[in-house]
């Protein structure tokens, strides 16, 4: 477990309802360490998962913490498993929420459309329909309403999230780099961003599936992924919608990844010579899209520039 609205709940670790009793509990989570642990032959992430889970709702304090919205653990509190304090008391809120306007006064990537937009009202719709049509909800980043709400939900949240977090990277990138945000793929839905440097023109799809994945027969598989869900198949099908609609061709497509869900900063999909996509953690992607892992040769800024903004498509 991350900091991620798309991680599993404690509950859902422990494989209980969130009604379950204090002795259920209690025999989910022997039954899980047991399961899991590395000297009974389990696998030492998912029991890493598990003690976490029951420092959070274990005692009846820390469910009760947990269950409002806060960390849910004193022994937590200063930082989660990633380091972040996105789960403090009092934080979370603001870590769901949409960012609010920088105020520095840094040269910035010149910026057009809305990161994770699109994201937040596809979220904020299942939401209302999961809670009832009609009823009021107060606040609909409340941490406590948020992770009671099914996975799938958390997960549109995360989504967002993660369009927002890459659209910070890119921000902080400066002038010479140019990002379009949410574009209409027609058919295909939308393409999160594309982003314009100096060593090319980069179709960016930002996921967060809340748990680990890797790359066999040239796709992503993991564990939590929807069924029938082809994150390559679809950046490519989206990156070549856009690139149909504009006439621009992309140096590459990648799909930009929380770092606790991959092992390594970048890995190739398909050829090495000529990759599908690549797979970057979110830490790596500045240096991605400064030319680190770029083809060889250069794009005409300006001219992939104006010819993007005169046939772009916003969702």
């Amino acid at each position: 477990m991350t900091d991620s609205p798309a991680d599993a709940t404690p509950y859902e670790v422990l494989g209980v309802p969130v009604t379950a009793d204090d002795d259920e509990l209690r025999r989910a989570y022997r039954r899980a360490a047991r399961e899991s642990h590395p000297d009974l032959g389990g696998d030492a992430r998912r029991f890493r998962q598990v003690q976490i889970a029951w420092e959070r709702v274990g005692t009846p304090a820390a469910r009760r913490a947990y269950d409002a919205g806060s960390r849910g653990s004193s022994s937590e509190s200063a930082s989660g498993p990633s380091g972040s304090s996105a789960w403090r008391n009092g934080a979370a809120r603001d870590a769901f929420a949409p960012p609010a306007a920088r105020r520095d006064s840094r040269p910035r990537a010149r910026s057009h459309g809305h990161p994770g937009g699109r994201s937040r009202e596809v979220f904020l719709q299942a939401e209302r329909e999961w809670v009832g049509l009609g009823d009021p909800i107060e606040d609909p980043y409340d941490p406590a309403l948020i992770r009671s709400a099914p996975r799938h939900i958390r997960r549109l949240l995360a989504e967002a999230l993660a369009e927002e977090a890459t659209a910070s990277i890119v921000a902080d990138m400066g002038i010479g780099v140019t990002v379009w945000h949410d574009l209409d793929a027609g058919a295909e839905g939308k393409l999160d961003h594309a982003v314009l440097t100096p060593s090319g023109l980069w179709a960016l799809e930002s996921i967060d599936w809340g748990a680990p994945v890797r790359i066999e027969h040239g796709e992503i598989v993991g564990e939590t992924l929807a069924p029938g869900e082809r994150p390559v198949k679809e950046l490519v099908r989206a990156a070549r919608a856009v690139q149909k609609q504009t006439r621009v061709r992309f140096t590459g497509r990648l799909l930009v990844v929380p770092d606790s869900a991959v092992d390594e900063d970048v890995q190739l999909v398909g050829s090495p010579r000529k990759p599908t996509a690549l797979v970057v953690r979110r830490s790596a992607l500045g240096q991605v899209l400064n030319g680190v892992w770029s083809p060889e040769g250069r794009v005409d800024v300006f001219e992939v520039r104006d010819r993007l903004q005169q046939t772009v498509r916003f969702v």
